[in-house]
């Protein structure tokens, strides 16, 4: 379904062809050197057994040896930090290509890095995407109340992220508390700039790139409050997204496995679309969450090829290619 903030019913986009297609489904410190704690002993000097012929002149006493001084500790290299990753020349390109905002943010669960390029602090409408927010808003309440969803709930959570049925979410929205359960869970969860929309317009949730990989991270990895359970329930319904639904940062992806959740919205005030695209990817071997946001885009068609530019990009620049 379109995206609105209330119950618009625009045209779902067509895939674009450069989108695979998916089959449903410290160093030690060395030691230091000890000095010597005894003299050296001089030779004993002998008695003479015979009568000396006159007074003997006395010997002079031999010195001990000074120890030597002890050696300073080495003092370890400090460790080399690896180096940030940057946007290159392809990501740099794509971002300019913006007829209005654009952020992206990538992490590559493999290695551990991150990249955020273009807008990362402006805040974007959220249009669709918030559904995964919404579910997993939903299933972290479920687990505070020791419950699992019901099987109304499981209806509506299908619909809603799998054929992004708005009234779907809009039942969950008013059941989850709506802009200020979004908010509760979202503190939780590590969010920091994301709002919930008011008066009922869950689609006009504001947020960033940056949010919302941190949301990603608690839908598809082990550093989450939601259970195990929870996970793999979402990440099931997102990697059944109906085919005409997975354009976006699936783009990234070097074959087929990708989850992925989009949000399309046409803007009443200026007529521009917000086009935004959350999801993993496999590229090359590493699994890498992304979240591409624009706004200002001059039609669906323009912000649905420049955040797909912008993800693929993204994830070369952090990826190597």
């Amino acid at each position: 379904m379109a995206d609105s903030t209330s119950s618009p019913a625009s045209a779902r986009p067509s895939v674009p062809a450069s989108v695979p297609a998916k089959p449903s489904a410290g160093p030690s410190t060395p030691p230091s050197a000890q000095p010597s704690t005894q003299p050296s002993t001089p030779p004993s000097a002998q008695p003479s057994t015979s009568a000396p012929a006159g007074p003997t002149a006395p010997t002079a006493p031999v010195s001990a040896t000074t120890p030597a001084s002890p050696t300073a500790p080495t003092t370890p290299a400090a460790p080399v930090a690896p180096v940030a990753p940057v946007a290159d020349a392809a990501l740099s390109s794509a971002v300019a290509q913006a007829g209005g905002a654009v952020s992206v943010s990538v992490t590559d669960l493999s290695t551990g890095q991150s990249l955020s390029y273009g807008a990362p602090g402006h805040g974007f409408a959220t249009a669709s995407i918030v559904k995964v927010d919404i579910l997993a808003t939903l299933l972290l309440q479920a687990q505070d109340q020791g419950a699992t969803l019901t099987a109304a709930q499981q209806s509506l959570a299908t619909a809603m992220i799998e054929n992004s049925d708005n009234d779907s979410a809009t039942a969950l929205w008013n059941e989850i508390g709506q802009d200020s359960g979004l908010n509760a869970a979202n503190a939780r969860f590590g969010l920091t700039a994301t709002s919930g929309g008011t008066d009922g317009y869950w689609g006009l949730t504001s947020t960033t790139a940056d949010d919302q990989v941190r949301l990603l991270r608690q839908v598809f990895t082990g550093d989450s409050l939601l259970s195990a359970a929870s996970r793999s329930y979402l990440q099931g319904l997102l990697d059944q997204v109906e085919s005409d639904q997975r354009w976006g940062v699936s783009a990234a992806a070097s074959g087929s496995d990708y989850a992925v959740k989009n949000g399309w919205l046409p803007r009443s005030d200026t007529g521009l679309w917000v086009i935004n695209s959350i999801g993993t990817v496999q590229r090359n071997g590493h699994e890498l969450l992304i979240a591409a946001l624009s706004d200002g885009n001059q039609s669906e068609s323009d912000g649905i090829s420049l955040v797909q530019s912008v993800a693929q990009a993204a994830a070369g620049s952090l990826a190597g290619g």
